[in-house]
């Protein structure tokens, strides 16, 4: 069996949920590998359940099947290189959102993306990660206490929380707001 394929933007997949155990076989290269990409696809054919990790990592979902995973303009500022840029888009998993998709950046690099957290997971994340969420959020005093509060991975509003590979500084964003 092949290594399971590594995500440098999106270190833990089956943790946050994009990558789910299957039995599923891939459009892409037609075999069941155990795990089939469960998050968003752009594309102009529903691909969502249908792609293995490996396609996306290798890229041959995005150069046979125009598979897309994030969408460019949601990568950072606009000014990163453009082989990172193609990375994230075409060989890195995305994850679901309630609206459009955020993937910051830090030191002229994309984030790598933790996962999506309600009030619970946002805590155990640890301080940096709720005042990541508490800056984007830019709310303070009891109105971010009951923002903190309402953060909810199911039913939202919703915080995606992402890690620097080079400070270690956490970014978020959250929608629901």
């Amino acid at each position: 069996m092949l290594a399971f394929p590594i995500f440098k933007y999106h270190p833990e997949p089956l943790k946050t949920g994009s990558l789910v155990a299957s039995s599923a076989v891939c459009k892409c290269c037609g075999q069941a590998r155990g795990y089939i990409y469960a998050g968003p696809v752009h594309t102009h054919e529903e691909l969502s359940g249908q792609l293995c990790p490996w396609c996306i990592a290798s890229g041959a979902a995005a150069d046979q099947l125009e598979a897309i995973f994030v969408e460019d303009i949601s990568i950072g500022d606009g000014e990163l290189a453009e082989p990172i840029m193609e990375e994230v888009s075409f060989r890195t998993p995305g994850f679901k959102t309630w609206a459009e998709e955020c993937w910051p950046s830090c030191c002229n690099d994309a984030t790598a993306f933790l996962g999506a957290a309600g009030h619970i997971e946002l805590q155990a994340m640890g301080p940096a990660a709720v005042e990541a969420v508490r800056s984007d959020a830019e709310l303070v005093g009891p109105e971010w206490e009951n923002y903190l509060t309402a953060l909810n991975l199911v039913k939202g509003p919703t915080a995606y929380v992402f890690k620097c590979l080079h400070c270690a500084q956490f970014h978020a964003y959250t929608d629901g707001i």
